[in-house]
């Protein structure tokens, strides 16, 4: 009991520093370790409904000083119940399941990598637990999948490329290639996430009806109910605390404004459905019949490039809807949102409060990391990673 009462205590004082110091402090902005410029998921699901995913990295070291060179990472996946741990390239000297603060694979390279390298490694896995059967109709089971994210790294480029043999449908909408596979491309900045959805016909391959969607969680199902009891409890504290804070805000300096922030988004649609041959019905994005995504493909437009159209687009460039844009089966659908701008204090300087690589996870993945996530001393611990090793290491001997 005390040690739940200790560990309840410090996430409690971590909490509310996390809550509360971003609002009287500046934003620093850290130096970024590491960048991965390419990120490929391949995957092909099984006969038995296990999916083989096949994984290609190209990670940069862009400071080895701070925290020594790159010696080992982890990469999220989605859940424990994963085996077939391959690795596929030289430079990979030991690979394994690693549950330490989520579900991981721990990959231990031949050397040590120092800034301006990038190492390129791939690795493969066998995953279940990632499916349900007649989860949102009946008949039909329904794959999900989030990519492992990142939390202190950019990625230039994310690939996710999913066999479409027996593709009932999927989402969000997807590029078709001639090689077989549904692929979506999009970039990943630090924390943030993608997901997918994937439908099939419960015949399809041999699911097992007892296998439902599994995600990577704490192995200790009591450090869950106590995480959300203080979170609860801390939300109320932080609304109180929030309330004075922002009538300090008014009087130093602090206050904020709201900036409209306008996406548009060049949309293309199938005029028949790729799968059953249906036509498209007007404003719908799904199939009538069969369910399937109608997009053909999605692309951002920018200011620039509505200069040249005519007047009837450009009025509508700044209202919310969708419009058609060109072609017959060719949109533009505008999204408005208002963003809160904070204004910066006199001094200028700014704070930015970062957290460890091992996040929670609400979503099918954990988030991934390098091997010097643990040293990033974030709350001036002092502890190395290698002392660690070593500490452990002598308690076996």
């Amino acid at each position: 009991m005390k040690r739940i009462g200790r560990i309840a205590i410090g996430f409690c004082i971590v909490l509310i520093l996390a809550l509360v110091s971003p609002l009287f402090t500046s934003t620093v902005q850290a130096k970024d370790l590491d960048y991965i410029h390419e990120y490929t998921i391949t995957a092909d699901v099984q006969k038995d409904g296990k999916v083989k995913m096949k994984y290609h990295i190209e990670w940069e070291v862009l400071d080895s000083t701070s925290e020594g060179p790159l010696e080992w990472v982890k990469i999220g996946i989605a859940n424990k119940h994963v085996d077939g741990i391959y690795g596929l390239t030289k430079n990979i000297k030991k690979i394994k399941y690693y549950s330490e603060g989520g579900s991981y694979i721990r990959i231990d390279f031949d050397r040590k990598y120092k800034a301006g390298e990038i190492v390129t490694f791939e690795f493969e896995i066998l995953q279940d637990y990632i499916y349900q059967m007649n989860m949102l109709k009946e008949g039909e089971t329904v794959y999900e999948f989030t990519p492992g994210w990142f939390d202190d790294i950019n990625v230039g480029k994310l690939t996710l490329k999913w066999n479409r043999d027996k593709i009932e449908s999927y989402s969000p909408a997807g590029k078709v290639g001639s090689d077989g596979y549904v692929t979506w491309e999009t970039k990943l900045n630090k924390g943030n996430k993608f997901d997918v959805q994937i439908t099939y016909l419960n015949s399809a391959f041999n699911f097992d009806v007892s296998k439902s969607v599994e995600k990577s969680q704490s192995s200790e199902a009591w450090i869950v109910v106590i995480t959300y009891g203080l979170i609860f409890g801390l939300s109320i504290l932080f609304t109180v605390i929030s309330t004075y804070i922002s009538r300090y805000k008014s009087t130093a300096n602090m206050a904020g404004t709201t900036k409209r922030k306008v996406k548009r988004t060049k949309v293309t649609y199938y005029a028949q459905c790729p799968s059953c041959g249906a036509p498209r019905m007007e404003g719908k994005e799904n199939c009538e019949y069969c369910g399937r995504s109608m997009i053909q493909s999605e692309e951002i437009l920018e200011d620039k490039e509505l200069k040249t159209l005519d007047s009837d687009i450009k009025s509508n460039k700044n209202r919310e809807g969708l419009y058609r844009f060109g072609s017959t089966n060719t949109y533009m659908r505008v999204h408005v949102s208002h963003v809160y701008v904070p204004t910066p204090v006199s001094t200028g300087s700014r704070y930015h409060g970062g957290h460890g690589c091992a996040c929670a996870c609400a979503c099918a993945c954990a988030g991934g990391g390098r091997a010097g996530c643990s040293t990033k001393d974030f709350y001036n611990t002092g502890l190395k990673l290698r002392q660690l090793e070593l500490k452990k290491n002598s308690k076996k001997v």
